[in-house]
């Protein structure tokens, strides 16, 4: 069942706890994303490719009628409350880091005059499906509309960007944000994030029925504490020294600032770390593009075939993932139905997502909880496997 089948209690919830009027309850849903190919290098400036499913965040809320912002969760403890002329600081673990950084960033380019009250539900949220930039993005667009703000698609990229940049600290790139803004259901959406072009791809029209399969991990430890933001610096430090020995020492110090011909010329100028940061970015760019056409034919099995080196090349040279994300990785790579699979998220907790046979979806949940069981008993109980569609981009509704 399509997560948005909720949305008509969660408006009737907003009436009752904050004694609001029915005609100014407004409804905003924003999807989970899947990043089939593409994994490490959106913050590099590199290619990507993304799709939505149809799970995500809903926010149901209505403007205030004062600078007050208050919210409840049906997911997490709490109700959060602040007012926009004191927006407090980020604190750790608190899920109302989330509408405050939204509000620090709208307030750095627009007035804000109006808060909301209002109710969030979101039941996956540990990590892997860019659960922290749907519910930004979701705040954002409330908020917007509360006030009365026009904002581009591009522009709450951005904007969103900002909330975990800036904000809550994560040195990511656009991958999320524009996944979730831009897709349309059905289509892979391929995203240039040095300029932040992009393309929506349509099925082929004999391409075979497919679906998602979603395996946790069953860890939960923050992305913000893990090494993340280490890999990030090492491919700085790759950058700059291929930049350096190309004669371009003003270049900001990005991947994506190195064509792969200046690579090839100056790879031996990298050592340890650097190196195999290096040669993922490079090798994943060729990835992106060969997938991109293999979508367009229909080939399935190329484009899983794929996902499933850009998940080898995440462990051996992007050196991210743990003993439980590669156990499933394994699992899945080697479970009959399967096209391909890979880590979603950084690879330091959350989940592994596969591209599937529609028609052996269910049989695949029960082999790869079984085999899960076996491998890591003690995270098995609470590592969901979920079966998912495509969905569409965030919007009201």
């Amino acid at each position: 069942m399509s997560f948005r089948a909720g949305v008509e209690d969660m408006r009737s919830e907003v009436m009752q706890r904050f004694d609001v009027d029915p005609g100014s309850v407004r409804v905003v849903v924003s999807p989970y994303r899947v990043c089939p190919l593409g994994a490490h290098v959106d913050h590099q400036l590199g290619q990507v490719t993304g799709m939505t499913i149809d799970q995500g965040v809903i926010l149901a809320y209505a403007p205030a009628g004062d600078r007050c912002v208050r919210l409840i969760s049906r997911d997490f403890p709490g109700e959060v409350s602040f007012f926009l002329d004191a927006v407090p600081g980020r604190r750790e673990g608190d899920w109302g880091n989330y509408p405050r950084g939204a509000v620090r960033a709208l307030q750095e380019r627009f007035p804000l005059e109006r808060g909301i009250v209002g109710l969030t539900s979101g039941r996956l949220a540990e990590g892997g499906l860019s659960s922290s930039a749907a519910i930004g993005v979701a705040y954002l667009l409330a908020l917007e509309e509360a006030n009365g703000i026009q904002v581009s698609a591009r522009d709450n990229i951005l904007l969103d960007q900002a909330i975990e940049n800036d904000y809550l600290g994560l040195r990511n790139g656009i991958l999320d944000q524009a996944t979730i803004l831009l897709s349309k259901r059905g289509f892979l959406t391929h995203i240039h994030c040095s300029d932040g072009s992009h393309s929506l791809i349509p099925p082929a029209a004999h391409m075979p029925s497919f679906a998602f399969v979603i395996a946790f991990s069953g860890l939960q430890q923050a992305l913000v504490s893990t090494d993340y933001n280490r890999r990030v610096e090492e491919c700085a430090t790759a950058a700059r020294t291929l930049l350096d020995a190309c004669g371009r020492t003003d270049a900001p110090a990005l991947l994506g600032h190195v064509t792969r011909a200046e690579y090839l010329e100056h790879a031996d100028t990298l050592t340890g770390a650097p190196a195999r940061r290096a040669a993922h970015f490079f090798a994943e760019t060729e990835r992106v593009e060969q997938g991109v056409e293999a979508w367009r034919a229909g080939d399935l099995d190329r484009f899983g075939a794929l996902i499933t080196a850009s998940g080898s090349s995440s462990i051996h040279q992007y050196e991210c993932g743990c003993e439980p994300l590669i156990d499933l990785y394994d699992i899945l790579t080697n479970t009959p139905g399967v096209y391909g699979a890979r880590f979603s998220g950084a690879g330091f907790r959350g989940c592994c997502v596969a591209m599937v046979r529609a028609d052996a979806a269910a049989a695949i949940v029960t082999q790869v909880q079984e085999a899960y069981q076996s491998a890591q008993p003690q995270l098995a109980a609470k590592a969901p496997v979920l079966v998912c569609a495509p969905g569409h981009g965030a919007g009201h509704v």
